[in-house]
């Protein structure tokens, strides 16, 4: 993985979904130890991305902070143009908004429901890189990463198969996008994490003792790390990552191989 302090982004122009907390943040914020300018987007919480935006600066990047609803194509839209006329042009581009809603059997599911899963992954990462392509395809380090899970490799769990579904959607998406823009030099590769501790998710989503068999079934016997999730984005979106597209990492301490 890439060292954080070596400058190995540096002057890479850098948009995060989804920064204001959890991974996003730690993504946006390792960007910047590495380098890169940053956007932080978020979609509800300014208290918390300006925190995410602070932490940002303090590595000597240039940042600010973004709101739009990644469901709507139109505040997409505003937010890719903003974006660029902050930056100065796009090089980087993190799909990592993206949410669970609600745990819902599909039995009892409302077609609301299914619409909100959809739309919040892979919907989003849809609208989000179709408004960036423009502007990625310009740089000579274009780099996309979108934001799976390990619930598109296993299914998930109980009231989660939409979402699960929605992931997959993203590595179908991910793979297909790596193969028709590969002309342009911008590599397109996505991640898969599982259990990831200290994260707002798995806190709303997931009962103490959920999180604790969760932790226990995994080989390396405990959570991921955030910074683990950050530092896979890092190398992607590195030099070293350049001849990478089309991939999938799977962060699940081993409860996960291909």
């Amino acid at each position: 993985m890439v060292d954080g302090t070596n400058g190995s982004l540096a002057g890479r122009r850098a948009l995060v979904t989804g920064s204001g907390h959890g991974i996003g943040a730690g993504i946006a914020t390792a960007l910047a130890a590495a380098g890169a300018d940053v956007v932080v987007h978020y979609g509800q919480s300014a208290d918390k991305a300006e925190q995410t935006r602070q932490q940002v600066a303090g590595h000597g990047v240039r940042s600010t902070i973004l709101q739009a609803d990644v469901t709507r194509t139109v505040e997409v839209d505003r937010l890719i143009a903003d974006s660029v006329d902050f930056l100065g042009g796009l090089d980087i581009l993190v799909c990592n908004a993206g949410h669970l809603v609600g745990r819902e059997a599909v039995a009892t599911m409302t077609d609301d429901h299914y619409a909100s899963v959809m739309e919040v992954n892979i919907g989003a990462t849809f609208r989000t890189v179709r408004a960036a392509l423009p502007h990625l395809e310009k740089s000579d380090h274009g780099r996309i990463v979108t934001m799976s899970s390990l619930a598109a490799q296993n299914g998930g769990g109980n009231g989660s198969t939409i979402y699960a579904a929605a992931k997959s959607a993203v590595l179908g998406f991910t793979k297909g996008l790596a193969k028709e823009i590969a002309g342009s030099g911008t590599t397109v590769n996505a991640l898969a994490p599982g259990f990831i501790g200290d994260t707002p998710f798995h806190d709303r989503f997931s009962p103490p003792e959920a999180q604790q068999t969760m932790i226990a079934g995994i080989p390396l016997g405990r959570a991921g790390q955030v910074s683990e999730v950050a530092s896979a984005v890092t190398w992607l979106c590195s030099d070293g990552a350049a001849f990478v597209t089309g991939t999938t990492v799977d962060i699940t301490g081993g409860a996960w191989f291909h």
